[in-house]
């Protein structure tokens, strides 16, 4: 199809016509089309009652509009300060669509929205209920409350085609992110996730109730990034913080954990919930002196008593905080549990027999792989990952459920991001994620030393370890796991 779509005034001609030749210049002009339909429709709902005649034709349009653009897939309308991007394409603001455009950016900013994403197959109905849903939330508060309201009534409408990203706290959202690189978008979610467990473990510390609302939004966008780009977010949980271990391991728990629901197949609003536990699972550590806490040494019978009270300070004070069903009751539970055993031989100790919930033995698992694989106050040297992986496999003591160590294993690979290895050219690499296509123990690495013991810039030379010579045999392969602190390596130079 070309040329302006039948009923739609100001809109623009398609490639075919005098608009220009190339993907942009369709994009650009399909883009334009849709906005102006959806404008159309957003005004006849408000000013119609939805069988009046007006409201039914700009449905009818805003469908079209839709196909038509998405003549290749999805589509992506994202605000970036003041300008729309359709696909990664900006449109240009004239004046036969200023009053279009305008409205449609006002009205994304108003509820607090970065990016609508339009799956194939979007029917009117979900048009209709998403835009009813839009109107209905108009000036009844701050963006980033109604865009948590938002969220919950168009999943509650049943809508599954059209969904929807948050702006950031800068006010840039996700709008901007088709020109930035995953990379970049995941180290900007992990590092306010960090932000964000830090601010409230702080408050409960001074005894106030901290921002439920911004725990929520940080979760929802790990758990969006793990949905969309689940290599670069896990990636991030290599990079630990000695000084802020308590924050980071809060963040990586929840990214794990999150990953491993994704590949139990729970469904996205699950995975809100999963990682709401996984980030405050640890929550009762700011009831927990900062003496004690941070302690280089090891700790005596009386400390060692204050730190496994982590567990239960914690439920009490998710407990505190919950008012209104803020936070969903089994992230309690994650925190009381998460130090329990399948044989109940943790802490704290059961005082009646019952099976842990799903939520928490998934946190457990979580936490146990990243507490174990990272330096610490009173630790000198974290485990290597390969070690702590085979250990939490092959131990029952450990009491960590099989079947999601399992899945872990096969969710990081036998050699986890960041770790550092040695290659049977005498090459030094550091492990980038595994590989799908290829076994467990041949994940990709990006060398950092070569053969003649030379340092191979940041970020490195990529290299799939299942790469085979001409006879059949492996180019490369891992001969032992090494620290890359003998190295002189930052890990995260390698991958970031």
């Amino acid at each position: 199809m070309s040329g302006p779509l039948p009923g739609l005034t100001g809109t623009f001609p398609l490639p075919g016509g005098a608009a220009g030749d190339g993907e942009d210049a369709f994009v650009r002009g399909a883009g334009r089309v849709f906005l102006v339909a959806m404008y159309a429709a957003l005004r006849s709902l408000k000013l119609y009652p939805l069988e009046n005649a007006t409201v039914q034709k700009s449905l009818d349009d805003l469908e079209a509009a839709a196909v038509q653009l998405q003549r290749d897939g999805e589509i992506d309308v994202k605000l970036a300060g003041d300008f729309l991007y359709v696909n990664g394409t900006r449109l240009r603001l004239e004046l036969d669509n200023y009053t279009s455009f305008s409205m449609v950016l006002a009205q994304l900013r108003a509820l607090g929205i970065g990016t609508l994403h339009v799956a194939p197959g979007v029917t009117r109905k979900e048009w209709q209920a998403v835009l009813s849903i839009l109107l209905a939330l108009q000036g009844k508060g701050e963006p980033d409350a109604l865009f948590d309201q938002l969220r919950e009534r168009v999943e509650a409408a049943g809508v599954g085609a059209i969904a929807f990203a948050p702006r950031t706290e800068g006010g840039e959202g996700f709008a901007d992110e088709g020109q930035k690189s995953s990379k970049e978008v995941a180290k900007r979610t992990y590092s306010q996730g960090v932000a964000v467990t830090r601010e409230v473990m702080g408050q409960a510390r001074l005894g106030r109730a901290g921002g439920l609302r911004k725990v929520k939004r940080a979760v929802q966008l790990i758990v969006d990034q793990v949905l969309n780009n689940e290599t670069s977010i896990v990636g991030l949980t290599a990079i630990r913080d000695y000084d802020e271990y308590t924050f980071t391991h809060s963040v990586n728990v929840c990214i794990f954990s999150v990953a491993l629901g994704k590949k139990l197949g729970l469904s996205k609003l699950q995975l809100y919930d999963l990682g709401m536990a996984a980030l405050l699972h640890d929550m009762g550590k700011s009831r927990i002196p900062l003496e004690v806490l941070n302690k280089t040494g090891g700790l005596d019978e009386r400390e060692w008593r204050l730190m496994q009270a982590h567990t239960w300070q914690g439920a009490l004070a998710l407990f505190q905080m919950r008012g209104f069903e803020d936070i969903p009751w089994r992230s309690i539970l994650a925190a009381h549990e998460h130090h329990m055993k399948r044989d109940r031989s943790g802490y704290p100790r059961s005082v009646r027999h019952r099976e842990l919930g799903l939520f928490t033995r998934i946190v457990s698992v979580a936490d146990g792989y990243d507490a174990a694989t990272t330096r610490r106050a009173y630790q000198t040297v974290p485990i290597e990952p390969d070690q702590v992986l085979r250990e939490m496999w092959e131990n029952p003591h450990r009491g960590y459920e099989p079947v999601l160590v399992k899945a872990l294993i096969n969710l990081i690979g036998i050699y986890p991001v960041g770790t550092c290895v040695i290659l049977d050219g005498m090459e030094v690499a550091i492990v980038t994620g595994p590989n799908p296509e290829a076994p467990l123990n041949r994940p990709n690495v990006r060398i950092a030393i070569d053969a003649q013991g030379a340092l191979v810039p940041p970020p490195g030379m990529e290299t799939s370890l299942a790469d085979k010579l001409p006879g059949g045999a492996w180019r490369r392969s891992i001969i032992k796991v090494t620290n890359p602190q003998k190295y002189g390596l930052t890990v995260g130079d390698y991958f970031i």
